[in-house]
Order: C-alpha cells, then sequence, then structure tokens
C-alpha cells in the first residue's frame, strides 16, 4: 500500500513538474526570464560573449570541448592537490593519478562513478569546490546541447543554433541553482547533514570503543546530486546512508528531484516547436516504457532471495531485504534505483550487486535503453530524439515517402548522425567487455565468479558509457586498469552521441519547413509513441541480448534449476 501511494504522489508531482517547469524551461532558454540580468551581465562581459552573439554548431562543439576539457584539468589538479588545500579537517592527501583521473572524467561528463569511498577520499573542499560545481555544471552541458537540439526542429533556415555560454550559465542561474537550493533546505531541515566541522569522534568508556562518524555539506550536494541527474554522493553508501537520505520524505523528493526535468524537457520540447503533442508524444514513450521496467523489477525483487529460499526458508513475505535499507524496503528500493538507473542517476539506496538475477536484469537494460526513459538531464531528450528520427525514416518507409518529422525532411545526413548517435553507446560497451573480460587485469576485478561476474563487468562499463554511474559493487573498480578503461568508456560515452547531435541540431535549422500534406507520417499519435519505442526496444534488445544472456539470464536458469 505504501508503494502504491508513493506512485500515485509521484505521479501528480510529475504531471504537474512537466506542465510548470517545461514550460519555465522554454521561456528561460528562449531568453524571456531575467531575474538574474544583474549577475548575467557580468558572467558574459567575462566571457567575451552576449546572448545575440549565436553560434554554428561547430562553433558550439568547439565551445563545449573546450569547457570540458578545462574542468576536466582543473578538477583533476584540485584532487591531485588536496592535501594542500584548505577545508581538509581529515588531512586527506593527494588522491592517486589514475584515480583522479577516473573521477574527474567521471564528474565531467554528468557520469558520477565513483571508484573511491566519499568520506575516506575526497576532502571538504574537493567535494565542494571540483565535485559538486561539477553537479552542476555537467548537468547544465546535457541540458544546452538538448536545447539546442530543439533549436534545430524549432528554426527555420537558421545558420546557428544558440550561444554555450549563455545557454549553460541561464541553466545554472534559472534552473539548477534555485530547485537545488529550495531541494538542499528540505533535505538539511529532514536530518540530512550540512557542516564544515570535522569528523565526530565518540569514545566508548565502557568497552574502550572509539568511534569516528564521518559528517560534512552533505545536504545541499544530496540535491544537485538528484536535480542533476548526477549520482554521486558524499558517503559510500549513497542515498542508502541516513545522513543523506534521512526520512521517507527524502525518498521521495530524490524521486522528484531526479525525475522532474528530463521528464518536463518533453514539455520544454513541445512548447519550444509549438506542438505540446510532440512533446506528449515522447513523454508517453518514455512513460510507458518506464513503467514496464519499475513494474518488473519490483516484481522480482518482491519474490525473494533464492540463495534464502535454498537454506530451507521458503517464506519471505517481505520480499528480497538483501542489500536493502529497512527504512525503505524492496518495492520502494526498486522504484528508486530503477528511477536512477534509467535517468542517468546512478544513485542508490540499497545495493545493485545484491538484486535477484532478474531485478539485476531489470537495473541493467534500463540502460541498455539508452538512458531515454526519460534519461539524464538533456541527455535523454536529446537521445530519444536520435531514436525518433530512426522512427519517422522507418514511418516514411512505409507510407512510400520522403520522411519529415516537424516539418524538416529526414534525409541521409540526418539519418546517419541518428544512426551514430545511437549505435555508438552499444559498440563502445560491448568491445570494452570483451577487452575486459580477454585480460588478466579486467578478469580479476570481480569478486563473485561465473555469470554473476560477468554481468558486473557489463553492468559497470554499461553504466560508464551511458553516463549512469550506479554500479554492481562486487566489482573492484579503482585498479589502474578499470581506472583508464572506465574514463575512456565515459568520454567515448558522453561526446560520441553529443557531437553528432550538435551536427543534427545544424543541419535541421539550415532546413527550410516542409507544407504538411495528407501523405505526412503523424508523429503525435499512439502509432508514432509505439514506433518510437519499438525502435528503442528492438535497438538496445537485439544489441544487446547476447551479453545479457551470459550475465542475469543464464543467473537466473540456474536459480531456477534449469541447468
Amino acid at each position: 500500500m505504501q508503494f502504491f501511494w508513493t506512485i500515485v504522489v509521484l505521479v501528480v508531482l510529475m504531471g504537474i513538474s512537466w506542465r510548470y517547469l517545461g514550460s519555465y524551461m522554454a521561456a528561460v532558454f528562449e531568453g524571456r526570464v531575467h531575474w538574474f540580468g544583474w549577475l548575467e551581465r557580468p558572467i558574459y562581459r567575462a566571457l567575451g560573449t552576449s546572448p545575440e552573439h549565436e553560434q554554428s554548431w561547430k562553433r558550439y562543439a568547439g565551445s563545449l570541448i573546450v569547457f570540458s576539457a578545462v574542468s576536466l584539468l582543473i578538477t583533476y589538479l584540485i584532487m591531485r592537490i588536496q592535501g594542500s588545500l584548505p577545508l581538509n579537517p581529515q588531512h586527506l592527501g593527494a588522491v592517486a593519478p589514475a584515480l583522479s583521473w577516473n573521477t574527474a572524467v567521471s564528474f565531467i561528463t554528468n557520469t558520477n562513478w565513483q571508484n573511491y569511498a566519499g568520506e575516506t577520499t575526497m576532502s571538504y573542499f574537493t567535494q565542494m569546490a571540483a565535485l559538486t560545481v561539477q553537479q552542476f555544471v555537467s548537468a547544465a552541458v546535457g541540458i544546452a546541447v538538448a536545447i539546442s537540439l530543439v533549436r534545430g526542429f524549432a528554426r527555420r533556415n537558421s545558420p546557428t543554433i544558440g550561444n554555450f555560454w549563455v545557454d549553460v550559465t541561464r541553466c545554472c542561474l534559472y534552473v539548477l541553482l534555485p530547485i537545488a537550493f529550495v531541494g538542499g533546505l528540505i533535505f538539511v531541515g529532514q536530518g540530512a547533514v550540512q557542516t564544515l566541522s570535522g569528523p565526530v569522534h565518540i569514545h566508548d568508556a565502557l568497552n574502550g570503543v572509539t568511534q569516528t562518524i564521518a559528517v560534512g555539506p552533505v545536504g545541499f550536494m544530496e540535491a544537485i546530486k538528484e536535480l542533476g541527474t548526477n549520482g554521486g554522493g558524499f558517503f559510500n553508501v549513497n542515498g542508502a546512508h541516513p545522513f543523506e537520505n534521512p526520512t521517507g520524505v527524502t525518498n521521495l523528493l530524490s524521486f522528484v528531484l531526479l525525475l522532474c526535468i528530463p521528464f518536463a524537457l518533453t514539455y520544454t520540447f513541445g512548447k519550444m516547436v509549438r506542438s505540446i503533442r510532440q512533446g506528449a508524444a515522447l513523454l508517453a514513450a518514455m512513460v510507458i516504457i518506464f513503467g514496464c521496467w519499475v513494474g518488473f523489477s519490483s516484481y522480482a525483487e518482491h519474490q525473494g532471495n533464492p540463495a534464502v529460499a535454498a537454506a530451507g526458508i521458503k517464506s519471505q513475505p517481505t520480499g528480497n531485504m538483501e542489500g536493502k535499507e529497512v527504512r525503505f524496503g524492496d518495492t520502494q528500493s526498486a522504484l528508486y534505483d530503477i528511477a536512477s538507473t534509467q535517468t542517468s542517476t546512478g544513485s542508490v539506496d540499497g545495493a545493485n550487486d545484491s538484486y535477484t538475477a532478474m531485478g539485476g536484469f531489470g537495473l541493467l537494460t534500463g540502460m541498455m535503453l539508452g538512458e531515454v526513459t526519460p534519461g539524464g538531464t538533456g541527455s535523454g531528450i536529446y537521445t530519444i530524439l536520435l531514436y525518433a528520427i530512426i522512427a519517422v525514416f522507418i514511418g516514411g518507409l512505409m507510407i512510400g515517402r520522403t520522411p519529415e518529422y516537424l516539418g524538416k525532411k529526414i534525409q541521409a545526413r540526418e539519418v546517419k548522425l541518428a544512426g551514430l548517435g545511437s549505435l555508438v553507446m552499444p559498440m563502445i560497451v560491448l568491445i570494452l567487455t570483451a577487452i575486459a573480460v580477454s585480460v588478466a587485469e579486467g578478469r580479476a576485478g570481480p569478486l563473485n565468479h561465473g555469470p554473476h561476474a560477468f554481468t558486473e563487468i557489463l553492468y559497470a562499463l554499461t553504466s560508464q558509457a551511458n553516463n549512469n554511474g550506479s554500479a554492481f559493487a562486487g566489482l573492484s573498480g579503482n585498479t589502474q586498469f578499470y581506472n583508464i578503461i572506465g574514463g575512456i568508456d565515459m568520454l567515448i560515452g558522453r561526446f560520441a552521441i553529443m557531437i553528432p547531435a550538435l551536427a543534427l541540431a545544424g543541419t535541421l535549422a539550415a532546413k527550410g519547413a516542409v507544407a504538411e500534406s495528407l501523405g505526412t507520417f503523424r508523429t503525435d499519435n499512439g502509432m508514432f509513441v509505439g514506433l518510437v519505442i519499438g525502435v528503442i526496444v528492438i535497438i538496445g534488445g537485439l544489441t544487446f541480448f547476447p551479453a545479457v544472456s551470459l550475465g542475469p539470464i543464464v543467473e537466473q536458469l540456474i536459480h531456477t534449476k534449469f541447468f
């Protein structure tokens, strides 16, 4: 019953945020919101730009790459010299080079994969000045790319798609900072820790034991962690830690924050292309797949743990509670983790590695669909638009005419760019997984054996390529091999999709409008929704089915005594 009411409240809040947050973001990126104009203008002067100085897609992409490279360098340097920087009450030393590389790449790509325990590795200064800052700007970069692609559909005969620096600035000032500030106040009010004092040391005189309790600037980092679909937590156990996620209220708030922007961007899309029905069609595709995966995974986790059943305990009325927080239970944890893995957030309030084979299958395959249901901040909408173009191309072939989408002809260049953007993730995941299972350094990572060990490797490389950041923690990732290969995985997974999306934006913006006719394939009805869902599932399913068969599917068959 608690799970049911959580779903009801979440649906209501998502409906409100879809309409009003989506409309507000359209106003922000169309330049109709100027509350912080006094702060915007000095930023633009410092950057040598202005909203009137728009960029072609190539200059937009160049600005994105330069900004990301500088962010990578600064984040890496802060971790390497953190022992000499302030706000380090634990006197933590420099982070190792390979781990610094992996972590810097992770946070600038909005992945937030963590091969370290935050409370014992990163100083307060590093957590705030490097990691939390990147949680804001990396989310803003993703949204900026999404908005540029939306402009590509909305504009006619335009050589420009916006200004990268203006889009990122407006996103931070008008969207991320205000919502994260309010969310941070709620987290702290509910009991999340927010302090710059050092760890608390408690001495038990009776037993002669001293315990060190880590604290720090947690509450406000938690808010942007969820809102920006980042997922990088202050503590090693992430959202399962009571200092990060102290109550049922904060657990529900986490759902709302991590889902609100990805879903609302479909309304923003509809508003900017002057057809809300077009955005609603994409929303419907997202919601249907998301709902199916939540239902499937929640059911799988509520069936209980097969290892416990094998030990002779047949009745498990609370489901599979291995690795779960008793405060939230099996179904709430499944909802949290499915929402997290399907939004590129990667935060968890339970241990993914302890899910049942089919529960883990749900987490893994949700990412393999490309994280478009609803996906991360920005990355979800621009990736599903790539799938939508492929769906329009297929639909055009069915009715025997040149495919059109929102008045733009979809020709060879557009289909090639959409195909590249949708296939690069599966290609890099499968290639790197093959490498990892073929070399001794890769096979040494899993702490388990058999199909579950393979799933741990496959999950890690899928998570990083999708810029998700969640993990089957049974993989020892803090090694030279996995730090380096993981960094490469994250960079390709981020920029090899963003660049084709920007090229597509430029190509579409330069096109004129095609008049709608009786033969035009409609893209705002149920048939199109079904076609988009089919493209998403087929691309993910056919590409990854052989790999998934070697992991969670074989593991489930073993548990059911099939072998």
